[in-house]
């Protein structure tokens, strides 16, 4: 199938989460229906007990996996971040895959018709409370490349550096859809001609204590159940307690049709719409309206009927209002009953990767529609909207020529990117 005048092509991916390490490992937890989340140790009443965080990282071990990468590429990455944050390295690894799966690691456009797009904002909040304990012990003992470190703009500073690109460049956010706001902005400056390819990154979450807490005690946290078990994320479920901080990386490199025709470089999807908008609400309480209009939004501009969307990669966090409402703007635009759109969230399995979340998650849509699957909603028992044609609890075989991917964030920022499918 051939989608005329895409927004953007999506020529590699990477992905970086709990429950995965790179793309491959992340479709075999997908079809298992695999969750990250455990108990965090030590957590007492009152204190956020569950998580999905990565697993122990290794920047030389995950470079050297990059074997189809030059030799040198690997050794600038590892010289380059090894003294970086837990966030960038982690970066830097996830854009190298993409950038490999893309074919881009000899020739490719020019260094200054490539750009960059980070996905993500307030990203160093664990990096700079482990500092504390530095400027109590002496105000010298704080190294001063922190003031760097302490930027979101340090990783495209570093990711930049590492591959070699001086196109146009930024850093966005928008809270909880910072991945989808960053995806649109890489389509934007391909449709603006200011780049042939673009980079987009979405950016683990280091979240301090302090954060962590705050979430908490906003009722966004999942309360960890009775203690027995790990906790989970149960999105769309009239039991769900809330969601499940997880920590993730994910990357795309999107590209006209032109640049990827000229590579020769395979196209797995294209962004053929999108809609963002805000809801003009300062607060953490979703808006139905909004968000039935930024799916709206992605489906005029796609030139598609509701009717014509297989899937929705669902923001689906966890906490019942947020549920509750996206369920209420899916079923008036979907309708209900069996022709409907399969939906699923894939925040039960990563946890919610904050800021990175729309990035994952578009990953998790790319790699569904290319193997004609999607996977379950593994804590779905009780659905908010019964009406609506949730996936169950183990993955189904399903032929997707057109999703959604959602996501909505605290301010009011709602999003929703549409990607059509190709031939496999």
């Amino acid at each position: 199938m051939r989608v005329a005048e895409a927004a953007a092509v999506i020529t590699g991916t990477g992905v970086r989460t709990a429950v995965a390490d790179d793309t491959g490992s992340f479709e075999a937890a997908l079809r298992k229906g695999r969750t990250g989340t455990v108990r965090c140790p030590g957590a007492a009443p009152g204190e956020p007990a569950v998580t999905a965080e990565l697993a122990d990282f290794d920047l030389a071990a995950a470079l050297e996996r990059r074997c189809g990468l030059p030799g040198r590429l690997r050794r600038q990455a590892l010289r380059t971040a090894r003294r970086a944050p837990l966030g960038v390295q982690v970066a830097v690894a996830t854009a190298l895959e993409a950038w490999e799966r893309a074919g881009l690691g000899e020739g490719g456009p020019p260094p200054d018709r490539v750009g960059l797009v980070v996905a993500g904002s307030n990203l160093t909040g664990g990096y700079a409370e482990r500092l504390y304990p530095k400027l109590r012990s002496g105000r010298s003992h704080v190294p001063g490349r922190a003031a760097l470190h302490l930027l979101d703009t340090d990783h495209v500073g570093v990711l930049s550096q590492v591959l070699g690109i001086t196109g146009e460049g930024c850093t966005v956010g928008g809270a909880s859809a910072s991945g989808n706001v960053g995806i649109i902005t890489g389509a934007r400056l391909l449709a603006l001609g200011a780049v042939d390819v673009c980079l987009v990154v979405g950016a683990v979450s280091e979240l301090s204590e302090l954060e962590r807490q705050a979430l908490f005690n906003l009722g966004v946290i999942a309360d960890g159940g009775d203690g027995t078990g790990p906790g989970v994320c149960a999105p769309f479920d009239e039991d769900g307690t809330g969601t499940v901080p997880g920590q993730g990386c994910a990357a795309l490199v999107l590209e006209t049709e032109e640049s990827a025709r000229l590579r020769g470089a395979p196209v797995l999807a294209a962004v053929a719409g999108y809609g963002l908008a805000l809801d003009g609400n300062s607060l953490a309480d979703p808006d139905e309206d909004g968000e039935f209009r930024v799916m709206a939004a992605a489906l005029r501009m796609a030139g598609l009927s509701p009717e014509e969307i297989d899937y929705v990669n669902a923001h689906g966090t966890g906490t019942v209002l947020g549920d509750r409402t996206e369920a209420a703007a899916l079923r008036r635009l979907f309708g209900v009953g069996p022709g409907g759109p399969l939906i699923n969230a894939t925040k039960a399995l990563t946890g919610h990767c904050l800021h990175a979340a729309g990035v994952v998650e578009a990953v998790a849509t790319v790699v569904q529609m290319r193997s004609g699957f999607v996977h379950p909603n593994v804590h779905l028992r009780r659905p908010v909207e019964p009406a609506l044609r949730f996936a169950g609890r183990g993955a189904e075989l399903a032929d997707v020529s057109h999703a959604l991917s959602n996501g909505f964030g605290f301010g009011g920022v709602g999003t929703s990117v549409l990607f059509a499918g190709r031939a496999r």
